[in-house]
Order: structure tokens, then sequence, then C-alpha cells
């Protein structure tokens, strides 16, 4: 397949896709330049998947919706290091522009465009916590205040959008059948290509979103439960374990 016969709309996911990886990379290697700020970035991150478990406690706890809930949990909205993930697409991206069908890529792309705006938006969090001097010990409170601080409340809507759009395009491609099979056959390989990290996030994914059925359920309690918590969160006294 050569340039000319790759479609507009893959092209444009492609050239996000580019982008966002470097913005990732980019703010990954501030956030780690050292131990210490290493850990303050781990530290936030830990608190906010707690905080995530417990607003979606009820889909994590959901024998239709519980595994998509953990991959959610883990693989776009929690304290995972996608690094070595990102290095695999970054390696390999001309191959899978070829391989993959637009919406399998478009979930790859953003998927790395959460992590790239989750990364500069933690980043704003820990500065703010940090200056308040609750770094070391993050509550609802102190959470909240600095999360009104750092303000960015349109990039907030994104975030959250982004999810949503992530879940929707994983819905697509669960219901390629062959893409699935294919991913099974290609696990050896991907492991002995290094290649482990992406195949696992695509077959995690698909996995999960295969089992569950319809996604429409699962994706309008995330985003419900999301966008009524950011709302109180820009309200002073909000709590954010609700």
């Amino acid at each position: 397949m050569d340039d000319a016969s790759i479609s507009i709309e893959k092209r444009e996911c492609t050239a996000a896709l580019r982008q966002h990886l470097q913005t990732a990379k980019r703010l990954r290697l501030q956030a780690n330049s050292e131990p210490a700020a290493a850990a303050k970035r781990l530290r936030l991150r830990e608190w906010q998947a707690a905080r995530l478990a417990r607003t979606h406690a009820d889909l994590l706890a959901s024998p239709r919706f519980g595994a998509a809930a953990r991959f959610f949990l883990s693989d776009l909205y929690g304290p995972k290091d996608f690094s070595s993930r990102d290095e695999e697409v970054e390696r390999i991206l001309p191959l899978l522009i070829r391989m993959l069908p637009t919406s399998a890529l478009q979930s790859v792309a953003l998927a790395v465009e959460v992590d790239a705006l989750s990364e500069e938006l933690d980043s704003a969090m820990v500065a703010e916590l940090e200056r308040a001097g609750m770094i070391e010990r993050i509550d609802e409170e102190a959470y909240a205040a600095a999360y009104r601080a750092v303000g960015c409340r349109p990039e907030r809507e994104r975030q959250v959008m982004l999810i949503r759009q992530t879940g929707e395009a994983l819905d697509r491609v669960a219901r390629k059948p062959l893409l699935g099979s294919m991913l099974r056959l290609m696990r050896a390989p991907a492991q002995l290509a290094g290649l482990a990290e992406l195949h696992e996030f695509l077959d995690r994914g698909l996995s999960a979103f295969r089992c569950m059925g319809p996604a429409g359920d699962f994706l309008d309690s995330i985003d419900g439960k999301e966008r009524a918590l950011l709302a109180r969160l820009f309200a002073a006294g909000a709590d954010p374990a609700r």
C-alpha cells in the first residue's frame, strides 16, 4: 500500500498520533527528570486512580462492565507509565498505518492523546499541590483546591470527551472479529519483536469491549459521573471522593 492509497481520515489520524507521541514523550521526560519529581507525579496518579476506583465502583463490580472498567482505569486513566507502549508505536508507525483499520489506529491515537493531556494537567497539579505543601499528603480538600487553582476547564472537559471517544473507537474495533483473531495469532511474534506493550493494550481493550457487548451504557456512566465531578470540583467546597 503506497501513501496515495491511504485515506484522508487515516492520514489525519496518523498526523495527530505523531504529534501526541512527541508531546507525551516530552512531558514524561520533564516529569521524570529526577527521582523526587517522578515520585511526586506517581503519588498524584495513584491518588487519582484510587478516586476513580471509588467513583466507578459499580462498574468495576459489574459482571458485564468489570473488565472494561479495569481496562479504562489501568490503560487510559491510571498511574501506569505508557513510555514503552508509545515507543513501540513510534518505532513501527509506518507498519501500523498499513496494517490496522482506521478505527484501530484511532483507538491508539486517542489513547496517546489522553495520556499527553493527562501528563500536562498532572504536571500543573503537582506544582500546585507542592506550592500548597500538600503533595506528600493529598486529600480530598487539597485536591479540590489544587484542581480549581490550576483551572484549565476546557482541557478537563476535553479529557473527559477523549475518554469517551477512545471507548467509542474501541467499541467499533471490537466488532471486527478478524482483527481479534489476528491479534491472538500475533501475541508471540509481538513479544519477540519487542511490541508486547502495544499488543497487550489492543488485546486487553478489544477483549474487554467484545465481552461487554454494546458500550453505550458503560460510556454514558463514565461520561456522566466524570462531568458531574468536574462541575463539583470547580465549585467551592467540592468533595472529589463522591
